[in-house]
């Protein structure tokens, strides 16, 4: 069995929930994310995605669940592990896989997906996830030779609309044309929508806003009482 097929077996059918704060918010501190990946490990999650070499770090040494790793660097349209160094930060900070843009935008280094991925396997076991944002950016990231297929970018690299739950158009399509596993995220807002986006075909479902990030779950509320919804 090959790392990424024993990945699998932990991740398949399971949820990984994301642990990110924006910065300048209260909780945008290593310990607090890490405190609640353990809350999110308690209630069940089956992995934990993290942010920032801080936060992979202090959760690689506290949690026993798989950790997908990035770092969001940057004001270009590529800021999600953007380059080869930083993709080799995350895996050295204990990413068990390293989530990398798996768009076909140029990257601030230069270096095709293809070459960020060899570079990365040269460098460290960690296994690859990409973060796509269109079917053309799966099969190509499954050209290039990752590990796992991402939803997170539909909606946010210009070639898919934004929807406004999960992309299960963009899952299917996917699961329809690429071997790999697909991980959906992006929008997943309610328990339904990760029922939803199993079904269409991801092997695992990422939440992250719905579940940790309590600006956005607050303001939910706010705007249902303001609108009338539910008299």
């Amino acid at each position: 069995m090959t790392a990424a097929q024993e990945m699998l077996t932990r991740l398949d059918g399971g949820l990984i929930v994301s642990c990110q704060a924006y910065p300048g918010e209260p909780m945008r501190d290593p310990r607090t994310m890490v405190q609640i990946a353990q809350a999110a490990v308690i209630g069940g999650a089956a992995g934990i995605r993290l942010q920032g070499i801080a936060d992979i770090r202090l959760g690689s040494e506290t949690l026993d669940v798989p950790i997908v790793g990035l770092w969001k660097d940057g004001d270009a349209d590529v800021f999600i592990t953007p380059t080869l160094e930083h993709a080799i930060a995350v895996a050295e900070a204990g990413a068990d896989i390293v989530a990398i843009d798996g768009t076909r935008r140029a990257r601030p280094d230069g270096r095709t997906l293809a070459e960020t991925v060899a570079g990365l396997r040269a460098a460290s076991t960690a296994l690859i996830m990409a973060d796509c944002g269109s079917l053309d950016d799966a099969i190509a990231a499954e050209r290039a030779g990752v590990d796992f297929l991402g939803t997170t970018l539909s909606g946010y690299s210009g070639e898919r609309p934004k929807s406004t739950g999960p992309d299960l158009e963009l899952i299917a399509e996917i699961a329809a044309r690429c071997t790999l596993p697909i991980i959906a995220e992006g929008r997943i807002h309610t328990p339904a929508h990760a029922a939803a986006a199993h079904a269409a075909g991801a092997a695992a479902v990422c939440v992250g806003t719905a579940i940790t990030h309590p600006s956005s779950i607050t303001s939910w509320f706010v705007a249902a009482i303001a609108a009338g919804e539910g008299a």
